[in-house]
């Protein structure tokens, strides 16, 4: 089926495209450069609504942390930007791109937002909702609208912009977008542990971030995953790794990590990492560079970062899978070879009775569309999300059923 696409490149030109869609019911895929399409259920409209149009940075102002940029700049000129100015988005974004076997930074400002995307830093950080000052936008009634400002505020009464923040496009097409920036650390630096199983790299990751030494990741690579690093010291290890990053002024960094190195000796062998290393590494575990090729489903899974282990442990009596820990084990990756709709959901039974959800990031069509891509959430959240649609986008134009199940 041939599919029509509508390119807006100015913000009233995105209004006459909703408005149209609107006037004749015509439902829209929201797309910006593709790279998150196979995100969520698959789309079954005839009309694309492609947001990579509007594109370019509005403003930037260095010294002030904030830039302003239209949704469908592509996320490689934002970073070429921010590195000229040695500064970065704190969150740390995941790149998409290269698990669906698209580019490096291919992915646009608008998809990272309504994605609500965040890497390694996140559990100090925060998600790029945190980070989001503002927005302006088109909703399913044909209506512009925006929120927030040029700077990060208290405010009272319904944050739009943490709404907009991972609804996939599906209340309203935001056009412009206002984030906060970050001036990049001075020093970094990776204490890795060599050889820990995937209990005790959880509970060495987790004495880690509790200590006063600031850390600003935890990560942990079972034997095969370390194996598919480019980083010489973890790949060639041949045995699990288990990492923690620290950042900031030089000689805090220097100080935090020895006295890391000293803590995590308890649990095995423990080198660090300079920075050159360091920076690899983590852009790789923030990418899921161990699962870019793999051949199975990709399943992310949210859970306290005491339960990571229990729940793989589990797992691995009923089916073969691979893990990946991140967010020092509180986020999960899972890659699980000719996985069915059936082992989705034992997925999600086990991870019923410890807390978390899951969610599918790669998998064909057809299995998209048999098995939940979300986590399923009770009948009281399911009426909200629906009133809060229909607030947004009434006849359910702009991507329908992206997110449902």
């Amino acid at each position: 089926m041939m599919t029509e696409t509508v390119k807006p490149t100015s913000p009233q030109q995105l209004e006459d495209a909703i408005s149209w869609a609107l006037a004749g019911d015509h439902p829209l895929t929201v797309s910006g450069n593709g790279t998150k399409a196979g995100l969520g259920k698959p789309a079954g409209t005839g009309t694309r609504l492609d947001v990579s149009g509007l594109s370019g940075i509005v403003f930037y102002e260095p010294e002030e942390l904030v830039l302003r940029a239209r949704a469908g700049t592509p996320m490689s000129d934002i970073q070429a930007l921010l590195e000229e100015n040695n500064q970065q988005f704190m969150f740390e974004p995941i790149d998409y791109g290269p698990l669906f076997g698209g580019q490096n930074m291919a992915g646009s400002l608008g998809g990272l937002v309504a994605a609500n995307l965040a890497g390694p830093r996140r559990l100090k950080s925060g998600a790029a909702r945190d980070h989001l000052l503002g927005f302006e936008a088109v909703s399913g009634r044909g209506e512009a609208f925006k929120s927030g400002g040029r700077v990060m505020k208290n405010v009272s009464g319904f944050d739009l912009s943490k709404l907009m923040a991972g609804s996939f496009g599906t209340l309203g097409v935001m056009h412009t977008i206002t984030m906060k920036t970050m001036p990049k650390e001075e020093a970094v630096r990776t204490i890795v542990l060599f050889g820990a199983d995937d209990a005790t790299a959880g509970t060495a990751m987790r004495a880690a971030t509790a200590s006063p030494h600031e850390v600003s990741a935890a990560a942990h690579l079972p034997g095969p995953q370390a194996s598919l690093i480019t980083v010489g010291a973890v790949r060639d290890a041949g045995t699990p790794v288990t990492a923690i990053r620290v950042e900031g002024p030089a000689p805090s960094v220097d100080h935090r990590a020895g006295a890391l190195q000293q803590q995590l000796g308890v649990y095995g062998a423990v080198d660090i990492l300079d920075q050159t290393a360091s920076r690899h590494l983590w852009a790789e575990i923030r990418d899921v560079r161990p699962f870019r090729n793999g051949d199975g489903v990709l399943i992310r899974v949210s859970t306290a970062p005491v339960c990571g282990p229990k729940l793989v442990e589990a797992l691995g009596r009923d089916m073969a899978v691979n893990a990946l820990y991140d967010w020092a084990g509180g986020l999960v990756w899972l890659l699980v070879p000719g996985c069915t709709a059936d082992q989705i959901h034992r997925i999600r039974q086990i991870l019923s009775g410890l807390g978390g959800h899951a969610t599918l990031i790669r998998a064909d069509e057809n299995l998209r569309q048999t098995a939940p891509v979300f986590q399923p959430v009770s009948g009281a959240e399911r009426a909200l999300t629906r009133r809060i649609k229909a607030a947004f986008d009434p006849k359910n134009i702009l991507n329908p059923g992206r997110m449902e199940d």
